[in-house]
């Protein structure tokens, strides 16, 4: 039993809209702490306003309010339900932490005798304000760099002359670093002050001495009431102090660090936990070590909260840091709970790792044009992947492959930069390749010395990259024939995949594939166990690697593979990687539905995925997780590890999509919706012919792979043009153009960035409204699960618009034509599962601009706003379990649901924030209204006449 058996119903505050700075990880802590709340037989309350993620699901809270994250909703749920007894605010990140401070300041929680438990509010007003910080930190005697406040200009000028260039400044209150940046002159000082002291919400910046080029760790702590303190992992970024840990190529467990350093963090990191304040529950403290053999430790800061790195340190050591956090919060202590993995020892542990973690994060550049690409201070990553590996190459090189950047790994793929003066650069000035251009400088025979004097990465981190180099550069002397099995066994487990190895080869990746199989160099799967195996451990959770074989004494070789294959049917989600813009928390939401009715109707589940920071990869959503690229090698060797009965791909967003065509060329059953569909559907000419045979209008349009074929396409279809590139995502280089300068620039550029793809050009309604549809097919019958117009006019990406759900002025005859359109072209496409269509309104005809037979981004907002589960039901349908006349479909919504989209223009300040075909928002919030009158819509749509204006 919980120590605190009073506490019988919880408040748990959500993180909101997703943005830059603090993604989807706090909505994976979130649900592990309304999961371990709920086992304890605690009633739980979520306020959160993101319809996207798995969070706010009915079956995830026992009240879900998807409602504004402002203390008026606080209030008004404290007033609906009088018993809540306490509220959880740490997993919600900083949003979260804010609002629970405010509703304190306000008196909020005193009025309704709600305590405040897992954090205690002076713990973080003494972290947040780095002054009150630096005080204890000295009282403690634990060394920090020097540092000053300022709350004016002029202070923050003196501080500036005393200490010197280059500092630091961060403002105070704000989240992923935020103002934050590393000034090198005065200039460059007076403007970042003025901005820092104007976004910080208590206008107040605090200046430290830069120490640029120390190295940076991070370490994260469990504490339960009785004190006891278990650090869970250590993470050690590559990149040194200057660029913000959530922009890092991160690695665990810490590779450059002596033993005696190691405990030394280790003691000041617990000293510090304990001295900040009395709370049970997690924290992430940083740390800079000098990069000489004196080792000097200097404190960063510390987070009384689940942070950004928890998610990433509970996939990396498969510690649940967030449930037992929750569980420490209600009064258990640790050594009252059970290791989630082994289920037989203590939670009172620290996990020892027997493989390396490797952390990339993932940037979204190309949807800013204009921005400021190198990475400081401020963090800008939209997401990132994790790779598991035996050793820090083979990990690199997974995580490399997991990016989903057009890349197979480092080097060996012919897309290296070969210009030394762009290199040396790209060295000086950090950005989302790095990771790259590091192998690049030592394949152009760059001294490591020189590449450390510049990025000041460890000589540890180069010299692996050297010898992966070296590797590459001893297998290209052979051919494929001529090749010793040791060098392939030894490429294997460094990571490298087929694609690079037939690239030394110059053969095919096939033949490498078929060479590995003949000289038996196999995958097998390794159990992520918290405890280096030395108990059993009883969760599914998997990684590859290639082992040597191992000879007994009776002469059998063979190498040990931890996942036993059962012979039940088995079924495979392929996951949609990591977050992106076009791609988000929406399709982990949509793939951890699928896993679950998959496993109702009597499947064995295997997830494949390698986002951190989501739900779909903690280690109970599904029977088995393999927390794998999503890269056709790694997939192709599990499915021929398990055999499943299909692979589902619609739930992944475009990532899953693209390899349908993989799947189905080497004979394996994709589910529901077939390959063919899939890709008439993606292949704009074939669809638009489709749509002529069945008498459904569209925009003119004809396709071009040649800017002379687009210049001479324009002279039959009028200008205004829409411009787009098939098979990608998030309106991926779609653009309007109005003349035939503009089309010939942006058709040039397309055909740079994205060679031989068939470029779709369409002409522009302009001033069109734009709607549209979800529906779910079984192959006979179809039902429309929401229609939804756009406040903005056509011509706004739809992931941008503000969608009302239902519409609200569109008309019977209007309407009509959308249902018959949706259900034609759903059935015409021999569509299994769900399908997205989008139109374009304009003198009551309804035009088609495209249909997605997948899940889209928006089939969890309509869930959640008609309070249904309908991937639940789209799944069973694709399993050929359920007809859509099976269910009993009852929507229930009184008024209007509008998703309005939030953007992360703050992190890019001299962007073009103009919106268009290309989607940039980062995530999106929930807003319910009882009618049009509301002021909140009026606002909405009066922001419409000003797109029309221009």
């Amino acid at each position: 039993m919980p120590k605190n058996t009073q506490l019988k119903s919880i408040l748990i505050i959500g993180s909101g809209p997703i943005i830059i700075g603090q993604a989807c990880e706090f909505d994976y802590s979130g649900s592990q702490a309304l999961r371990s709340l709920r086992e304890d037989g605690i009633e739980t309350i979520l306020i959160n306003s993101n319809p996207a993620t798995i969070m706010t699901d009915p079956s995830m809270a026992d009240h879900v309010y998807l409602l504004p994250l402002n203390t008026k909703s606080i209030i008004k749920i404290l007033k609906e339900h009088p018993q809540i007894d306490a509220v959880l605010p740490t997993m919600g990140g900083q949003t979260a932490l804010n609002l629970c401070i405010e509703a304190d300041e306000k008196g909020i929680w005193k009025d309704f005798n709600v305590d405040i438990i897992g954090v205690d509010i002076d713990a973080i007003n003494i972290t947040e304000d780095r002054e009150q910080f630096r005080n204890l930190m000295e009282q403690i005697g634990v060394p920090m760099a020097p540092q000053a406040t300022a709350t004016s200009y002029l202070k923050g000028k003196e501080i500036a002359q005393e200490f010197g260039f280059p500092l630091c400044i961060r403002a105070s209150y704000t989240l992923g670093g935020a103002g934050a940046a590393i000034v090198y002159n005065d200039e460059d000082f007076d403007k970042n002050l003025e901005r820092g002291l104007e976004i910080s919400p208590i206008h107040e910046v605090m200046i430290d001495k830069a120490m640029m080029g120390w190295k940076e760790y991070e370490l994260e702590l469990l504490r339960d009431n009785n004190d006891n303190v278990v650090i869970i992992c250590t993470i050690e970024n590559m990149d040194p102090m200057g660029i913000h840990t959530g922009d890092s190529i991160t690695v665990a467990p810490a590779m450059t660090l002596s033993d005696r350093t190691f405990q030394k963090m280790r003691d000041m990191a617990i000293h510090m936990m304990r001295s900040i304040g009395d709370f049970a529950g997690g924290c992430n403290v940083q740390f800079a070590v000098s990069p000489d053999e004196k080792e000097e430790i200097i404190a960063i800061e510390i987070n009384p909260r689940v942070s950004r790195s928890s998610a990433l340190a509970s996939k990396a050591t498969g510690y649940p840091i967030a449930k037992i956090a929750a569980k420490l919060a209600i009064g258990y202590n640790l050594d009252e709970l059970s290791n989630q993995i082994t289920k037989s020892t203590s939670a009172l542990f620290e996990p020892t790792l027997d493989y390396v973690i490797v952390k990339i994060p993932r940037w979204n550049f190309d949807k800013f044009e204009g921005s400021d690409r190198t990475l400081g201070l401020q963090m800008k990553a939209v997401g990132e992947v994790m790779g598991i590996g035996r050793s820090f190459q083979e990990a690199l090189h997974k995580a490399t492959q997991s990016l989903e950047i057009k890349r197979n790994g480092l080097g060996a793929d012919g897309k290296s930069y070969t210009d030394y003066e762009q290199i040396l650069e790209k060295l000086q000035h950090a950005s989302w390749d790095r990771v790259f251009v590091i192998y690049d400088a030592i394949q152009m025979g760059i001294p490591l010395s020189r590449i450390h004097e510049i990025t000041k990465i460890d000589m540890w981190f180069l010299r692996q990259y050297e010898e992966l180099y070296m590797l590459e550069k001893e297998i290209s002397n052979f051919t494929l024939d001529t090749l010793p099995r040791e060098l392939l066994l030894e490429a294997k487990q460094k990571g490298y995949g087929d694609r690079q190895i037939a690239h030394m080869l110059k053969c095919l990746e096939s033949q490498v594939y078929k060479k590995r199989e003949e000289m038996s160099i196999q995958r097998v799967y390794k159990l992520v166990d918290t405890c280096a195996a030395e108990f059993k451990a009883q969760t599914p959770y998997y990684y590859s690697t290639f082992e040597s074989e191992v000879e007994t004494a009776d002469g059998k070789r063979y190498v040990e593979n931890d996942s036993t294959v059962t012979d039940k049917k088995k079924i495979i989600v392929l996951g949609s990687g990591p977050n992106r813009i076009g791609q988000g928390i929406e399709f982990d939401y949509c793939c951890v539905h699928g896993v679950l009715a998959a496993s109702e109707v009597g499947y064995e589940t295997i997830m494949i995925n390698c986002n951190p920071e989501t739900v779909s990869t903690d280690f109970d959503v599904a029977d088995k997780l393999y927390f794998e690229p999503v890269f056709w090698e790694h997939i192709y060797d599990i499915i021929r590890h398990e055999n499943p009965e299909g692979v589902i791909v619609q739930l992944g967003g475009q990532t899953a999509l693209k390899l349908a065509e993989k799947l189905d060329r080497y004979g394996i059953k994709v589910m529901g919706t077939s390959y063919k569909s899939l890709d008439l559907a993606e292949d704009r000419g074939s669809f638009s012919t489709l749509l002529k045979e069945n008498n459904i209008p569209y925009p003119r349009f004809g396709t071009a792979e040649t800017t002379d074929e687009a210049l001479q396409l324009a002279d039959e279809l009028d200008f205004p043009l829409l411009i787009r590139p098939s098979y990608v995502l998030g309106g991926q280089g779609m653009k309007i153009v109005i003349n035939k300068k503009e089309l010939e620039e942006h058709v040039v550029d397309l055909l740079r960035k994205i060679p031989n793809n068939k470029l779709l050009l369409d002409h522009y309604l302009d001033g069109a409204i734009e709607a549209e549809a979800d529906a779910i097919c079984d192959g006979e019958d179809v039902y429309i699960i929401g229609i939804m117009e756009h406040i903005e006019p056509c011509g706004i990406h739809s992931g941008d618009s503000n969608a009302t759900l239902p519409p609200f002025n569109l008309g019977e005859f209007v309407m009509q034509q959308i249902k018959d359109h949706t259900k034609k072209i759903a059935k015409a496409l021999n569509t299994v599962g769900l399908i997205n269509i989008q139109f374009a309104i304009k003198d009551d005809m309804v035009y088609i601009i495209e249909a997605n037979p997948r899940a889209s981004r928006t089939v969890p907002f309509i869930a959640k706003a008609y309070g249904e589960p309908y991937v639940n039901y789209a799944t069973k349908v694709m399993l050929g379990h359920s007809k859509i006349k099976d269910f009993n479909f009852n929507p229930q919504l009184e008024g209007y649901a509008i998703k309005q989209p939030v953007f992360s223009f703050n992190k890019f300040p001299n962007v073009n924030k103009q919106l268009g075909p290309e989607m940039k928002s980062t995530g999106e919030s929930i807003l319910f209204i009882e009618s049009l009158k509301d002021d909140d819509f009026y606002d909405l749509y009066a922001r419409r006449k000003m797109y029309l204006s221009k």
